[in-house]
């Protein structure tokens, strides 16, 4: 069974950038898809950036210009690069992976911009 494990969250004051890391215990080469959400309290789970099994990138509008979401296949990692950071980016975020069919989560990782 895919495991998730993403880190790089912190604090970080508005204007700042953090890269968000998730980590997978399978061949990511081979998952269909590989992304970044982000969750409020309260709210429903929302897309950041996609990038799928062949590269296609797919971002929300709130990340087009500012977050860049990456891999590197031979560490079986997706990164995402989130720059000029505001407030309203605060929020837990989570990886996904999409692996024949299934999908997995990770348990999330933290940021907080400062204003």
């Amino acid at each position: 069974q895919v495991q998730l494990a993403e880190s790089g969250g912190g604090l970080v004051q508005a204007g700042g950038s953090l890269r968000l890391s998730c980590a997978a215990s399978g061949r990511i080469s081979s998952f269909d898809s590989m992304g970044w959400y982000r969750q409020a309290p309260g709210k429903h789970r929302e897309l950041v950036a996609l990038m799928t099994r062949l590269g296609v990138t797919n971002y929300a509008d709130s990340a087009n210009g500012r977050f860049t979401i990456t891999r590197d296949n031979g560490k079986n990692t997706v990164y995402l690069q989130m720059d000029s950071l505001k407030p309203d980016n605060t929020t837990a975020y989570y990886c996904n992976a999409k692996v024949y069919g299934l999908t997995r989560w990770g348990p999330g990782t933290q940021v907080t911009v400062s204003a």
